[in-house]
């Protein structure tokens, strides 16, 4: 049975219109699933017939919260989410003073194997829908009770590994008629698969554009990076470029700060020769401990002495600030441990 939240308002006026019903309908359903109703029954102001219909043809997706941890620190709130078919996923809520912002997960697992992530141990499982993405979006503003205003596609998952399914989740949550959260107030993060981010580049959303990068040679990257074997960073660092030239937006590089392995001042005089000509900001990151990993996050006074000379060069350089560490902040650490204490499989 197919997924109804995840057509748009356009595709369900089509649908309806084929069961002979007015145009109006599709809205009122529209409005209906952008609410977070978890049910056709709830549809309260459709004919009982139609709701019976719709019920016959469609399936309503609604995950289940299976933990919810909030920070006493900083009141980061944490979600796993039970999907239909048992798999679970992970959404962060981070308060900030200009509002309320969620992190989302767009696949279950993580195909791309990179060696700092939690999200990856296991591999990819399946990919997330349109719809369970928005449903990460609408479920956590239902449960904080506070709206959301923006979102950074940055859980378990490369969401362009997934990109017709994030493409279509962007245009959802877009839209005026659901959350209507707007383009400039999303990011989406890529660990740099350079095709998709040169076919985002053509689309021209007005999105941030977030690359994980995480080192500025190809020796160093392909060993904690997989991907670099593939997309090395000359062709990343191109694409990057190419996207900024078709949508005039900064691009932002994450940077996870791991201990003796890119962390040296010779290693950041080398990223700002990488980075000369491209408008950027660099967001550096302290490695959150994984149990499985054997690298470890560097040294406050590093992590300084490393923006520093970034800074010093002219390009915009920040220390992500941390978050929920009392609650498995890292993305994929919460799965992982319910994974071990219950009897569901990995994969």
């Amino acid at each position: 049975m197919n997924e109804i939240k995840s057509l748009t308002l356009s595709e369900l006026k089509t649908a309806l219109t084929d069961l002979g019903q007015p145009g109006f309908r599709a809205k009122q359903v529209y409005t209906w699933l952008h609410r977070g109703v978890r049910s056709f029954e709830e549809m309260t102001d459709l004919p009982k017939a139609l709701r019976e219909k719709l019920g016959e043809n469609w399936t309503i997706t609604a995950p289940i919260p299976v933990r919810r941890q909030e920070s006493r620190l900083d009141g980061t709130v944490k979600y796993l989410w039970r999907l239909h078919d048992g798999n679970c996923v992970e959404t962060v809520l981070m308060k900030y003073h200009h509002g309320n912002t969620v992190c989302i997960s767009s696949e279950v697992g993580c195909p791309m194997g990179c060696a700092f992530c939690a999200s990856t141990i296991g591999g990819l499982v399946r990919r997330l829908s349109a719809g369970e993405m928005l449903d990460e979006v609408l479920f956590t503003e239902l449960d904080a009770g506070e709206p959301i205003s923006n979102i950074v596609l940055m859980g378990i998952g490369e969401p362009l590994d997934n990109y017709s399914n994030v493409c279509r989740f962007l245009e959802l949550v877009n839209s005026g008629e659901g959350m209507n959260i707007g383009m400039r107030h999303i990011s989406l993060s890529t660990c740099g698969i350079v095709p998709r981010i040169l076919e985002l580049a053509e689309s021209k959303l007005q999105l941030t554009l977030s690359v994980s990068l995480h080192a500025p040679d190809d020796e160093t990257r392909s060993r904690i990076m997989p991907v670099n074997r593939r997309w090395p960073v000359e062709e990343l660092l191109s694409a990057c470029r190419c996207y900024y030239e078709k949508t005039g937006r900064r691009i932002s590089f994450e940077y996870a700060m791991i201990r003796d392995v890119n962390d040296s001042p010779e290693t950041a005089r080398l990223l700002l020769k990488k980075l000369r000509g491209l408008p950027a900001h660099v967001n550096l990151i302290p490695l959150n401990n994984v149990e499985e990993s054997p690298l470890k996050p560097s040294e406050r006074t590093t992590v300084l002495r490393f923006q520093k000379i970034l800074e010093e060069a002219g390009v915009a350089c920040t220390i992500r600030r941390t978050l929920g560490s009392d609650i498995d902040a890292s993305c994929g650490q919460l799965r992982r441990k319910y994974q071990k204490s219950s009897s569901q499989p990995s994969s």
